[in-house]
């Protein structure tokens, strides 16, 4: 019987001052996860080993030029760059924001060249980041370019999906972006994510109001009833199971989200707060409508507890899993609708790699 081949998981290192090293090496410290898949690191041999150091963790690395070179069995490590880097944990530092920069273009063009199959971003910090060669608010927004597809930033869990339709889009320039052509887009992103990727065969899906009580019939803001209701309208027209505007300030406290696949929240607070209440440490940042697969942790950097070996690594550890899942999902669901003739019986979905 020939033995499956493992899944390829990507893995750019992030803000090297920040947690993701550790969260990185704490997650893989754990042998079990090479049973999963194959990890390739994004960074060098001689930084893993610094970090291995401080961290205390007990990981061996496999280094190689480039990720066609990975190992199965091994912790591989793509020597991205060779020179020293000076790590200080906690500090702001635009040189070390670089070598973010320099980790994840190295991983997205492996990516692209199905080098590795998956990827697992580590958390970058967004004003060490920005340069004439990166001039993006994050990861989404470059992967949006460099990769076929419409990308939608989609927070999951196994029991609650949030998406947005406004991301990193300042709060004075939400009601004026969120037109019926972006509406439609992103409804119909997250509506075939939840059937390939989750494998949800009636997608049902909240949408929550851009004014508070959505507009109250055009009182506090015109734009729900205006923009929002009529698309929504349009969209229920085709077959799916869209509804809204809802209020957001009850939706949640209600437990009214949990009848629903996913919600659309109209801008980025409106919808990560929530999720992040409910579920962090636990969340997944997933970037929808890709034709490749990338997910991160629902943290950030953590300046205040880098160094100091305090960092959770339960959101990285899930992303990983994520990664895993949606992956297989994807290859399941392509099997099925490839031939749509051909009844093929649905194997039991699992919820996880655990």
């Amino acid at each position: 019987m020939e033995k499956e081949e493992k899944i390829k998981l990507g893995i750019s290192i992030g803000d090297i001052n920040g947690i993701g090293g550790e969260v990185i090496l704490k997650t893989f410290e754990d042998p079990r996860m090479l049973d999963f898949c194959t990890p390739v690191i994004f960074a060098s041999i001689k930084v893993m080993l610094f970090l291995k150091k401080h961290c205390q963790t007990d990981v061996n690395f496999h280094g190689i030029d480039t990720a066609a070179q990975l190992v199965d069995g091994k912790i591989n490590v793509v020597n991205v760059w060779k020179e020293g880097v000076t790590i200080n944990f906690g500090e702001e530092d635009e040189k070390i924001g670089t070598y973010s920069i320099r980790s994840f273009k190295a991983a997205t063009t492996a990516l692209k060249n199905d080098e590795i199959d998956v990827l697992v971003t580590a958390p970058i910090h967004k004003s060490n980041i920005q340069s004439d060669e990166f001039a993006f608010p994050g990861h989404t927004d470059y992967l949006g370019q460099e990769l076929e597809g419409n990308s939608l930033m989609f927070m999951i869990t196994d029991t609650l999906k949030v998406g947005l339709f406004t991301d990193h889009v300042a709060i004075k320039d939400i009601a004026e972006t969120i037109t019926p052509a972006l509406i439609q887009q992103k409804i119909n992103t997250i509506y075939n994510s939840l059937q390939q990727d989750f494998g949800v065969r009636r997608p049902k899906i909240a949408v929550l109001g851009i004014n508070p009580h959505s507009g109250d019939n055009g009182v506090i803001g015109k734009e729900d009833e205006e923009i929002l209701k009529p698309t929504i309208k349009k969209i229920n027209a085709t077959g799916k199971l869209v509804y809204g505007p809802y209020a957001a300030d009850s939706f949640f406290g209600s437990d009214t989200y949990k009848t629903f696949d996913a919600i659309i929240a109209s801008y980025h607070d409106q919808g990560l707060i929530p999720f992040k209440t409910l579920s962090f440490g636990k969340g997944v940042n997933y970037t929808a409508g890709l034709h490749k697969v990338r997910t991160s942790p629902d943290h950030g950097t953590a300046f205040e507890i880098a160094g100091k070996n305090k960092a959770d690594h339960g959101s990285f550890k899930e992303a990983v899993f994520a990664a895993l899942s949606i992956h297989k999902n994807r290859e399941e669901y392509g099997e099925l609708t490839k031939n749509p003739l051909k009844k093929v019986p649905r194997k039991p979905q699992k919820k996880s790699f655990h």
